[in-house]
């Protein structure tokens, strides 16, 4: 399925994703200039809007972004939410939205979560397709800028918003959920245990290194991948530098990553890690990884011309390159 999460280095900010699936959708990093003129289908269109970069499948010159952060920093990534996301028939009075518009929506006229909630208390998202060949997908979202995260879920009863404080997020079950079981790890450490099992004993609670996480889960289910990687996330160390912190956090998202042939799905099929995102919040640089290419790239959204009426689109590096030494 997929996961996403924030990361705060020595000087700035970071979000990101592994998109795990096992088909590809031919996507591109795509920088959304403020004059590319963003229609919807059931609100006015926005002519001029804040520049945006992210992963995006690019259909009909309208970019379906898995992930994208504006220029201020506000971030917003939609991770499958199958069985549980619900969405409605188009209701008066309220802002409707498709699936697909959500992320340019907000990230369009919000510079933080703070001017976002306001948005997402007004919104419907609509029950319809992107175009016949292409249905929309059942998703909840990451929503996050520099200093605030919040979790987006359309349930049955309407659209929902959870304060994230782990700063991460997976699919199924519903958010709430995620969060309290949390609780059932409380004990784990980065730190070896104490013997607390029973002073008369002779145990040695070092005799091997990383016993204080030897009870992390290490499945490819969400509930496993949403503890370890809230774990990894909380602990990591931070790094001194852009190059490090960058690397550091591309390391958290792959404590999770999918290799082929771990999570069989229908048809015989297997899940896997398709890219793993690292975008600097500050900057606007999306780094990021793939599959079959271990080294880092990175488009930077400043170099490209952000008062632009057409969409900047960068390839999407998916060979390996190796460093021969001799």
């Amino acid at each position: 399925m997929c996961t996403s999460a924030t990361f705060t280095g020595d000087e700035d900010h970071y979000v990101g994703r592994n998109l795990d699936f096992e088909i590809s959708y031919g996507q591109q990093i795509v920088v959304m200039p403020r004059n590319y003129s963003l229609p919807f289908r059931h609100m006015p269109d926005q002519a001029r809007h804040y520049a945006m970069i992210g992963m995006a499948a690019v259909s009909g010159g309208y970019p379906l972004f898995f992930d994208a952060t504006n220029e201020y920093g506000l971030s917003m990534e939609g991770l499958m939410y199958a069985g549980n996301a619900v969405y409605m028939p188009f209701k008066d009075g309220m802002d409707n939205l498709s699936s697909f518009e959500l992320i340019p929506w907000l990230l369009c006229q919000c510079k933080t979560v703070d001017e976002a909630i306001p948005l997402l208390e007004r919104i419907n998202v609509l029950d319809e397709d992107f175009a016949p060949s292409m249905p929309q997908s059942p998703e909840h979202y990451l929503l996050a800028d520099q200093h605030r995260c919040v979790t987006v879920e359309p349930d049955g009863d309407g659209l929902h918003w959870y304060e994230n404080p782990a700063g991460v997020m997976t699919n199924n079950p519903k958010f709430p959920q995620q969060l309290f079981n949390l609780n059932n790890y409380a004990d784990v450490s980065p730190r070896n245990p104490e013997n607390r099992f029973g002073s008369r004993l002779p145990l040695d609670p070092s005799y091997s290194r990383g016993l204080g996480t030897r009870n992390l889960p290490g499945g490819m289910d969400s509930m496993s991948r949403f503890v370890k990687i809230a774990f990894a996330a909380a602990n990591a160390t931070i790094e001194q530098g852009e190059e490090a912190n960058v690397g550091q956090f591309l390391h958290i998202l792959h404590s999770v990553e999918q290799p082929k042939g771990l999570d069989e799905v229908d048809g015989g099929k297997s899940e896997y890690t398709i890219y793993s995102s690292c975008c600097n919040m500050d900057k606007g640089i999306y780094y990021y990884t793939t599959y079959y290419a271990n080294q880092i790239n990175a488009v930077d959204m400043h170099r490209d011309d952000l008062d632009s009426a057409e969409l900047a689109c960068h390839p999407f590096v998916d060979a390996q390159k190796i460093n021969w030494e001799n």
